[in-house]
């Protein structure tokens, strides 16, 4: 017979009576592939299709010779298993290959439990961050639906639940059971971090899938920075060498000499654990992934427009901020410090500005010069004791003359090439005063110069 006369397994099968086969179509079918019956194993997971729906059983069509069944609690969920239609096309496994009646005993719960642990291997080898819903909880920590497994998130891995160590006591266990109940039917951002089938354990992190999200936006915003870009960002923790920003990514670090324009202690006193600020982006260090910020540089400098707020002779309120050898520096405004030379600070003579001023006092000054470009603001109480005051000696004190003491050394404390990440733990920088400022002094009264000739000559003879 030519195999064009060889009538196709497909249209024979199709007959209304496929029984009826003459010699030739019944050779045909057996020596066709689809007459080998597929041969089954213990744990097998196949697809079928369902040819009837009991109230307790199913059975399914998987290419045996008799249907496979599906009894039981094997048929999964009593909701899933109520769902389940002639025709319908499902994955099951096989637990027994043949029964002494025939039948291959199957179950569809299982075949989607091997089906979900098959898919959280290949997304723990595939370092996926997946999400899973809180289904319940327990002393430990929370259990979570991980494509129809169970998955275990211990309270370690909670971001802020961690047990402190030591902390066994009745209020502290209540408060964590309190805050594992507040979180059912929350949706978690998960890592898987061990699994283990045949111990059917699945453990997943919190923590670890924040950390690798965190860790892949800091690349993807270090690609994005650019030097001088303004960025919103919420302040993260404080320190006494300034202050770190997260800026929906990462953490760039404001160096306590760049957030504010006057001199601070310590970044709390501008500000505190999550506010949100705007900040000026000083440099950026791809390899090392540290970020450099100014927060007084995203604010107008107080100095630019000096000149256009104060004028000579005008009184001013200041405190006094810091004393040094050759005078008394006080703030008047943020931002703003002014110097009262030594010289400018009594009409008497004296050798210590302590004499006169105390670090904390406030007093009133008189302006008596303004530089703008150089940041310098020249005060004097000695005018607004003395009627006969002479006026400002710029060339006798310009060395001496005031200026924002920390603004100038301070500005340059992070450049590019040397980021403030890169000291974490140092202390505060050295501000901008320098024991070089020379002790110039304004032309006095005509009886101080007598009386500083009167000690020099007796200096002279003795």
């Amino acid at each position: 017979m030519t195999d064009s006369l060889i009538p196709s397994v497909s249209g024979l099968l199709d007959r209304p009576d496929p029984t009826n086969l003459d010699a030739d179509e019944f050779e045909a079918l057996l020596d066709s592939p689809e007459h080998n019956f597929r041969s089954l194993t213990r744990g097998d997971v196949i697809e079928g299709t369902i040819v009837r729906v009991d109230p307790d059983e199913v059975l399914v069509d998987i290419g045996l010779k008799s249907e496979g069944v599906v009894s039981g609690r094997e048929l999964g969920a009593a909701d899933e298993a109520k769902n389940l239609k002639v025709g319908e096309t499902v994955l099951v496994s096989v637990l027994m290959p043949e029964t002494p009646e025939g039948h291959a005993v199957l179950s569809i719960r299982r075949a989607k439990m091997e089906k979900s642990w098959r898919l959280a291997e290949q997304i723990m080898q595939d370092n996926e961050i997946i999400e899973a819903e809180v289904i319940d909880h327990n002393k430990g920590g929370l259990l979570v639906n991980v494509h129809g497994l169970r998955g275990f998130v211990p309270i370690s891995q909670v971001l802020g639940l961690r047990r402190e160590s030591g902390e066994r006591g009745d209020s502290s266990e209540d408060e964590l059971t309190q805050k594992l109940a507040e979180m059912m039917h929350r949706t978690l951002t998960l890592k898987i971090i061990e699994l283990n089938r045949n111990r059917n354990r699945l453990i997943l992190s919190e923590r670890a899938a924040a950390q690798e999200t965190r860790a892949k936006n800091k690349d993807i915003l270090l690609e994005e920075l650019q030097i001088g870009q303004v960025r919103k960002g919420r302040v993260s923790n404080l320190c006494s060498f300034g202050a770190f920003v997260d800026l929906g990514g990462a953490d760039g670090l404001i160096h306590i000499s760049q957030l504010s324009w006057g001199h601070l202690n310590h970044p709390n006193q501008v500000l505190h654990v999550g506010d949100e600020v705007d900040v000026y982006v000083l440099g950026v260090d791809p390899v090392k992934k540290k970020i450099a910020l100014s927060l007084k540089r995203a604010q107008a400098d107080p100095w630019d427009t000096i000149e256009e707020r104060y004028q000579v002779g005008q009184i001013v309120q200041g405190t006094v901020t810091k004393i040094t050898s050759f005078g008394a520096f006080a703030r008047v405004e943020d931002g703003v410090e002014g110097l009262a030379h030594v010289s400018e600070l009594s009409n008497r003579h004296i050798t210590n500005p302590k004499e006169v001023v105390k670090e904390g006092e406030e007093h009133e000054f008189q302006v008596i010069h303004i530089d703008g470009k150089k940041r310098r603001l020249g005060l004097s109480l000695k005018a607004l004791e003395d009627t006969t005051y002479s006026g400002y000696d710029e060339e006798g004190a310009q060395d001496g003359e005031s200026r924002n003491y920390d603004a100038e050394a301070d500005e340059e404390v992070t450049s590019e090439a040397d980021l403030p990440g890169e000291h974490d733990g140092d202390e505060e920088t050295p501000t901008g005063e320098s024991a070089d400022v020379p002790e110039a002094r304004t032309e006095g009264t005509a009886s101080e110069s007598a009386q500083e000739g009167e000690t020099q000559t007796g200096a002279e003879a003795s």
